[in-house]
């Protein structure tokens, strides 16, 4: 732990008055059991009748510890929070939904989980499933009769168990599946009338170390030595990461294979840090997509080893064009176990001339034992971006002022905006950043700067989300669950006042069709009036500061926003941004104004 680590290691909890010794069990109590048992940590929540048998064996029974309750005042934040826990973790916590109405809340950040191929056990409640024992009208309307058809084309699994033994066996079930890679949400629909079924005694819990998740299936042999010649005999072999997991064992194998090949690197951020990106090996910057600078160098290689790289195939295609694809590829990754025919987050398919079917951990442990070292020099980088100065914040100001009020501090970045530069800052170590939402879903940034926050407790690490206004006004009541739970964390807000992304595409239409750009802002300008962020992080019980609207101020209202992230508070910054993004599509430095 650094100097400047916040000095707290554990969340508020909300202690319940001590009941009586238990001598009656509920459906409910055994199923509080075997979350104990699976060593789920918390469940975030908006409460519901359909599962109040439940909530009150969270509560009574278990004493809201192991796991704890999260209230949370939406349903797709209580998502999130799991999504940010497992992204800084890589554990599952869990999410419980009311009913029907709660799922369909929720199905927009439930799908950024699958996208995002992260571990969540979801819990959904049913009213009564025999009609005889429904109350009228409100558990007709609750009840239905495939409710994980809702979310079945987005969750690895599904179950609405009958008994409770059938939902012991469906919940160990349920966390073997979602922790097994690729992992990803699964969904366990609770009877209402099973959760309030009086038990004659409670049935012994399964013992769930028998059923865990099974280890990292290792790559065939052959294939890595067939591998492991192609990179040690390459010319120009390349690197592309994708998504790998937060180990520091990991990420330290990664820069040794590279270095031994002397190796290309090229990272993204829809995932998160996986390499340093100040390693001279690290061509130029992370970013959402590859800029032309890089697809340019990606099309040198003659050898390319791809770690479960999101999206490999669209972005060989954007390199290569509609000619031949002459690098030999070499693809990692189990993601085609999780392809389905109704989405299409499977992307371009992508050439394999060889192809491990395992996770890139398990693949360069075997290739750094196996390849032979090759001298080579560190790829030509490509010039900075060069951001104009302006009287007035800009995303890059942001960046700038940010990085001074962190140095010495060990920091992850929850999440950047669309506007952010990826030479804006360096990611040194697996937590310096936890990567985007997945499914591109906006409103998720909130809920998934605290689950991260929750999940970086006690690490010494301050946890900072960069979030764009839209993304953060769909969930701004995420601000609540912090500070009442005492999660410290600090959000600043990349405030536009506009959908800003949309804008461009009005502007590009605009132009194809000899129409005027300067109307591009209506219907997507988030202003006249303005609305007061830090107005509503304080009405929640953060700490809000700003309206930020000159530089002189940014860094002051940065190192207070530390200050009391280190001293275990909920921080927002409204950062009052130029309209427009910092960078365009060359990587060279812009202020673009709203004409």
């Amino acid at each position: 732990m650094n100097a400047g680590a916040p000095k707290f290691a554990q969340i508020h909890i909300d202690q319940p008055n001590q009941a009586a010794p238990v001598t009656e069990f509920w459906g409910s109590d055994a199923m509080a059991a075997m979350l104990r048992a699976l060593d789920v940590p918390y469940i975030a929540l908006n409460p519901g009748a359909s599962y109040r048998g439940l909530h009150d064996s969270l509560v009574n029974y278990l004493g809201n510890e192991k796991p704890q309750m999260l209230l949370c005042l939406h349903e797709d934040v209580a998502v999130s929070i799991a999504h940010g826990y497992a992204k800084a973790t890589g554990r599952m916590m869990g999410a419980a939904l009311h009913s029907n109405v709660g799922l369909m809340h929720a199905t927009m950040s439930i799908f950024n989980a699958w996208c995002d191929r992260v571990p969540m056990m979801i819990l959904g409640a049913t009213g009564p499933w025999d009609a005889a024992k429904r109350r009228p009208w409100i558990d007709w309307i609750h009840t239905m009769s495939d409710q994980g058809a809702l979310i079945r084309n987005f969750t690895k699994w599904d179950n609405q168990p009958a008994s409770v033994p059938a939902m012991y066996e469906a919940m160990i079930r349920a966390a073997q599946i979602s922790a097994t890679a690729p992992c990803g949400p699964v969904y366990i629909n609770l009877d209402a009338a099973l959760q309030e079924a009086k038990l004659p005694s409670l049935p012994p819990v399964p013992e769930v170390g028998r059923f865990s998740a099974p280890p990292a299936i290792k790559p065939d042999a052959d294939e890595v030595a067939r591998a492991a010649k192609w990179l040690s005999q390459a010319k120009n072999p390349a690197i592309m990461i994708g998504r790998v997991s937060r180990s520091t064992e990991g990420w330290r194998d990664r820069v040794a294979l590279a270095e031994k090949l002397n190796a290309t690197v090229y990272t993204d951020l829809k995932c998160g840090a996986a390499f340093p990106t100040d390693h001279p090996l690290h061509f130029g910057w992370p970013g959402i997509h590859q800029l032309p600078v890089g697809l340019e160098s990606i099309k040198q290689a003659d050898v390319i080893l791809a770690l479960d790289n999101v999206d490999l195939g669209g972005t060989l295609k954007l390199a290569y064009g509609d000619g031949p694809i002459t690098a030999k590829v070499i693809r990692v990754s189990v993601d085609q176990h999780s392809h389905r025919g109704f989405g299409m987050e499977y992307h371009v398919l992508p050439p394999a001339d060889c192809y491990l079917l395992c996770e890139p951990e398990a693949a360069v442990s075997a290739l750094l034992g196996t390849v032979t070292a090759r001298k080579g020099a560190a790829p030509a980088q490509p010039p900075g971006p060069q951001a104009r100065m302006t009287a007035e914040v800009t995303i890059a100001a942001l960046a700038h002022c940010l990085n001074e009020a962190t140095k010495g501090f060990d920091v992850s970045i929850t999440r950047l905006p669309l506007g952010w530069h990826g030479a804006y800052r360096e990611f040194k170590h697996p937590l310096d950043y936890l990567g985007a939402d997945g499914g591109a879903g906006i409103g998720s940034g909130p809920g998934m700067t605290i689950g991260s926050a929750l999940g970086l407790v006690g690490s010494g690490r301050i946890p900072v989300g960069v979030l764009g206004d839209g993304d953060f006004m769909m969930a701004s009541s995420a601000i609540w669950t912090a500070a009442h739970y005492k999660i410290p964390c600090l959000m600043i807000v990349a405030n536009n006042r506009s959908f800003y992304n949309d804008e461009l595409h009005q502007e590009r239409v605009a132009k194809t069709r000899n129409r005027p750009v300067e109307n591009k802002w209506v219907g997507q300008a988030i202003s006249e009036p303005d609305i007061d962020l830090a107005a509503i992080a304080r009405a929640q019980g953060a700490e809000g500061i700003g309206p930020v609207k000159r530089i002189e101020d940014l860094a002051g209202a940065i190192k207070r926003g530390i200050e009391a992230v280190q001293a275990g508070k909920v921080c927002l910054i409204d950062a009052r941004v130029l309209p427009g993004y910092d960078t365009d599509a060359t990587g060279a430095g812009a202020a673009v104004k709203r004409g």
